[in-house]
């Protein structure tokens, strides 16, 4: 279910929504999806060298495939929670604990500055100033996404449970989740770019765009649902419901269901 908001919204500015997801941070590391190992690939060798920055590493999913595609990471996370465990999880990833825009880089520089599917929770301009400042000449910032396309009749059907459950989301969900995917995140493909431009120290940013499958178990994506940005901070009781609602739509279904997902990062090359 999307995690970036409609075009209405700056999500930038729900730092409550944006600092939510350390409630079930052990959760969130085993459900949630990797990024395609081509994309990983190609950052490195379009980056000048090794050293890469995580801008909200969460709990260190893309900050492990950097370190296993031999990059030395430096995470920044403002969850303590979420941070802590992506230090249990890579020994030799370190973290620290701020607020991208409000942290201080020491005079740090970076090869890559890299954001997976974090990026919209970052204010586009000062982010991209703040990226701008700790790359070397000719380092590559590359916020990117994982965007997932529902198939129709499970759109609908979870769209109808949420509506029940949780009718005063922020966001249009129902349009969200049943219009075209890309369509949805383009606005926030468009405002990371014109932020980069805004820094006046980047060279014109490209998409790169990688396309995958997954399927689904019921219980597989029951796990995923509580770890998307709408329902984190639901009441249990009504967590307890809304995975009730979306289970049985699911078995209605078959029982599992394919997503598929359209990787998305939006790259440009520091002056």
């Amino acid at each position: 279910m999307p995690t970036v908001a409609s075009s209405e919204n700056q999500p930038h500015r729900r730092r409550d929504m944006a600092e939510s997801f350390g409630t079930d941070a052990e959760r969130y590391d085993r459900a949630r999806p990797r990024y395609p190992d081509a994309l990983v690939e190609r950052i490195v060798a379009a980056s000048p060298g090794p050293e890469v920055l995580d801008v909200g590493c969460g709990t260190g999913i893309a900050a492990r495939q950097f370190r296993a595609a031999g990059c030395a990471v430096l995470g920044v996370e403002p969850d303590a929670r979420m941070a802590e465990l992506a230090r249990r999880s890579a020994a030799d990833v370190a973290v620290e604990v701020a607020r991208f825009e409000e942290w201080e880089p020491g005079g740090r520089e970076f090869d890559a500055v890299v954001a997976g599917t974090a990026w919209h929770w970052i204010d586009p301009v000062a982010g991209a100033a703040k990226a701008a400042r700790v790359l070397r000449p000719g380092g590559l910032l590359a916020p990117f996404w994982n965007v997932a396309q529902f198939p129709p009749d499970l759109a609908e059907a979870f769209a109808d449970v949420v509506a029940r459950v949780v009718p005063d989301l922020p966001f249009g969900f129902r349009a969200s989740m049943t219009r075209p995917a890309l369509e949805t995140y383009r606005t926030g493909f468009d405002r990371a770019a014109d932020g980069m431009r805004a820094a006046g120290a980047f060279g014109e940013p490209e998409q790169w765009r990688y396309d995958r499958e997954f399927t689904y178990t019921r219980d597989a994506w029951l796990d995923v649902m509580p770890t998307q940005g709408a329902f984190t901070r639901l009441p249990a009781d009504a967590l307890a419901e809304l995975l009730k609602g979306v289970g049985a739509a699911i078995d209605a279904h078959g029982g599992s269901f394919t997503l598929s997902y359209a990787t998305v990062a939006v790259t440009a090359k520091r002056s």
